[in-house]
């Protein structure tokens, strides 16, 4: 017999680095779950992951035990640890604040395809190509 869920939530939390504090602890807490067992558990299936951010859809069960999957990294996040960009721009229309390469926007597709909703890479590498350039990132070939 299949366990009762009583709720799904979506989190973006620091591969390795998550603490019980907010926003796992607020999130969590009024659920009833054990927050230093799941941050336990999420620190060591993404500590080799080095320093990005990695969303999570966690089940949350009836009987206060909970399971969750791991996604992708946001595209965003991906595109500006490849060009060594801090944050995006303000106003993308006006101020550009770096170049990435097809090649990059094709690996960076690659990485991201389990989680975006396109059928073939090439599909896939417009969806990355419309981050970038509403980032203010211009994409060169």
């Amino acid at each position: 017999m299949a366990k009762k869920v009583k709720v799904e939530l979506k989190l973006q939390l620091p591969a390795g680095k998550a603490t019980p504090a907010p926003p796992v602890g607020t999130a969590l807490g009024p659920h009833g779950i054990n927050l230093a067992g799941f941050v336990k558990e999420f620190n060591d299936r993404t500590a080799q992951m080095g320093d990005i951010t990695i969303p999570i859809v966690m089940t949350i069960y009836e009987d206060r035990s909970y399971s969750f999957i791991l996604k992708t990294p946001p595209a965003s996040n991906l595109i500006m640890k490849a060009i060594g960009l801090q944050k995006g721009s303000a106003n993308p229309l006006l101020n550009k604040v770096g170049k990435i390469t097809s090649k990059q926007v094709r690996e960076i597709a690659e990485k991201k395809m389990p989680d975006l909703n396109a059928t073939t890479l090439e599909a896939a590498e417009k969806i990355i190509r419309g981050t970038a350039r509403s980032m203010g990132v211009e994409v060169t070939d």
